[in-house]
């Protein structure tokens, strides 16, 4: 009776209505699949080729490649942990034993073995793997950077970390530039290979060897802590060394310090003592605050009080009797630039300095650049009677050595600075220009008559004044120098044994065309920048001059026999690394045509003068190998 109770007619109406209603439903269904367009799925992926970094003739300084961490699963591992040991240690460099430890010691089910394997070497342990079936071992492939100058100019190339995105130096603020942004897998239909463009920088790579050189023994010799050394052009603001020690080696950059990895010439803000002497100087001119005849008299001490009675005394090295404004640039005279401040408005003063650059960024293309400061009397905390007469001496100011050369490109432009730059061009992959450098000048802060007498004055203080050492005779050359009582680390009064020594050039004085500045910090021993700074001037502008091949004064001519010699070696072969192609002619590289498991890419004729990848990179199946004739 209940069973007969439960199958009412109600109940029956309801079920069947809840029946038909899902039977329409699957119906449906079935319909809409049965007319809808049919599609099919595509496996697609995106392949990102960053760009490559180049100095200023196209070396290669940073290029892209792929690495590969080698993996290992240990649970997959059990009972050959030995045999993987024995694999894998001839590859890596790991002592057996290390790597037999790391996998029973693994406190995950994941471990890397090692990291950063190059192409090569993930061929031959791939092949011992398989061989030796050993599933537990496998690999990442992780997009990476070769930089085959190591250490050179490593703060402005900068490092490019494992996920494919820079961290530092031109790598970082130029990131998308070299690595485009890869589009939505769902907006591509096919295999995509998206190429960045390459950076070439205004470097010479050729110039930074030589003067990182000069450079390293310059630290070495006075055990400084560090170093700077910035050349450029002043004409255009293109800075063809730039130089800070310490500083990393590019392929060992995880292992490197702080200190090397820290970019000084753009980051660190300093005071720069007496070599700001030539701007203050130029201001006071160029205002009418002095004249150029005009005279001090210098006894060694600056002495002033104001109406409340504040006193304030500054003391100079030595007593030059009455001088020029140029007499004072030769000796560095502190009492005369102090008491040629008094003669200047204040807030006059301040904007001179201002329009030369301090106490703003110049713009230059990397990161964390400092704007320095300049001290002013809206500044309650800091402003004093001294501040004025001790900002003309450099300091009470704080500036980046950027900044510095470009406020002295004002000098060397008849009063115009130029802003400093590190980036040439810019080209696609296909090699079309898409950025050119052209000089950026500034607003005109001296005239071009104050511009050509602070020159003259540097030039005296290179024939007799405190920058003699750097004069190199044959080439008209201005310096000045500067020694700086440092900081207490606590910010609070000056250090008694650590120093600032630095060095500013112009050179040829009469056209001038480099800029070269030189900062060492914390030397032991002998501090005075005219003994250690200015030689170190001296042997890099000779350098620089016949790099440039610059004309210097009595300079012997040089007779050509007429006779040219030819590279008449044996055809290139290609073993494990890509060798130095560097002036082999074009009928020795055809053979390299007729290999399968490399690509060869040959532009232009004559001789090799520029190689892509450089020399010593390991050789992988189906690169690709470019070389540029002339």
């Amino acid at each position: 009776m209940a069973l007969n109770n439960f199958f009412s007619k109600p109940r029956i109406i309801v079920l069947i209505v809840l029946f038909l209603l899902f039977a329409a439903y699957i119906i449906t269904s079935y319909g809409i699949l049965a007319f809808k367009e049919n599609t099919s799925t595509v496996n697609v992926s995106i392949e990102v080729e960053r760009g490559s970094i180049l100095d200023k003739s196209g070396k290669p300084l940073a290029v892209d490649t792929t690495f590969y961490h080698l993996a290992a699963t240990p649970s997959m591992l059990e009972g050959k942990e030995a045999l993987a040991a024995l694999t894998v240690a001839p590859v890596t460099g790991l002592e057996p034993d290390t790597i037999k430890d790391m996998i029973l010691s693994a406190k995950s089910d994941f471990l890397y073995i090692k990291k950063k394997l190059s192409e090569s070497q993930h061929d031959e342990l791939l092949a011992a793997i398989e061989k030796n079936d050993l599933r537990g071992l496998y690999f990442d492939t992780i997009p990476g950077r070769i930089y085959p100058e190591n250490e050179l100019a490593s703060q402005v190339i900068g490092f490019m970390g494992d996920n494919g995105v820079g961290s530092s130096g031109i790598e970082y603020t130029m990131q998308d530039i070299l690595s485009p942004e890869a589009p939505a897998l769902n907006d591509i239909t096919e295999n995509t290979t998206l190429r960045g463009k390459n950076v070439y920088l205004t470097i010479d790579s050729t110039l930074q060897h030589k003067l990182e050189d000069i450079a390293a023994d310059a630290l070495k010799t006075t055990e400084a802590e560090s170093l700077m050394l910035l050349a450029m052009e002043a004409k255009t603001g293109e800075i063809i060394s730039y130089i800070s020690l310490p500083s990393a080696n590019l392929n060992e950059y995880r292992s490197s310090t702080l200190e090397e990895q820290r970019n000084r010439p753009t980051v660190n803000a300093y005071e720069p003592g007496s070599v700001f002497k030539i701007f203050s100087v130029a201001s006071f001119i160029e205002s009418g605050a002095i004249s150029k005849d005009e005279t001090f008299v210098c006894d060694g001490r600056f002495e002033i009080t104001d109406a409340k009675g504040e006193k304030v005394v500054m003391t100079c090295l030595d007593h030059h009797g009455r001088i020029t404004a140029e007499e004072a640039l030769k000796y560095s005279c502190n009492d005369a630039l102090a008491q040629m401040s008094q003669k200047i408005d204040t807030q006059l003063f301040l904007d001179y300095i201002h329009n030369f650059g301090f106490g703003a960024r110049t713009g230059i293309e990397l990161s964390a650049e400092t704007r320095g400061f300049v001290n002013s009397p809206e500044n309650k905390t800091l402003w004093s009677l001294r501040s004025k007469p001790t900002i003309s001496i450099g300091q009470e100011i704080s500036v980046s050595a950027v900044q510095m050369i470009q406020a002295a490109s004002a000098l060397a432009n008849g009063g115009i600075p130029v802003q400093p730059t590190l980036i040439s061009k810019i080209k696609d992959a296909a090699g079309n220009v898409e950025y050119e450098h052209q000089p950026v000048y500034k607003d005109q802060v001296i005239s071009k008559n104050t511009a050509d007498y602070i020159l003259s004055c540097m030039e005296t203080v290179a024939q007799s004044g405190t920058g003699h050492r750097a004069n190199i005779k044959d080439v008209a050359i201005g310096v000045k120098t500067g020694t700086a009582q440092m900081q207490n680390e606590n910010g609070v009064g000056y250090s008694d044994t650590d120093f600032l020594s630095n060095c500013m050039a112009i050179f040829p004085i009469d056209s001038p065309e480099i800029i070269l500045y030189i900062v060492i910090s914390k030397a032991k021993g002998e501090t005075y920048a005219g003994r250690i700074v200015a030689p170190v001037i001296a042997l890099a502008a000779d350098v620089i001059i016949d790099h440039l091949g610059m004309a210097r004064a009595n300079a012997a001519s040089l007779v050509h026999s007429g006779s040219i010699s030819f590279y008449t070696g044996k055809p290139v072969e290609i073993g494990d690394t890509i060798p130095d192609f560097t002036g082999t002619p074009k009928k020795l590289l055809t053979d390299l045509l007729n290999r399968t498991d490399i690509n060869i890419r040959i532009e232009g004729d004559g001789y090799v003068v520029s190689q892509n990848p450089p020399p010593g990179t390991p050789v992988t199946h189906g690169m690709m190998i470019e070389l540029q004739l002339e």
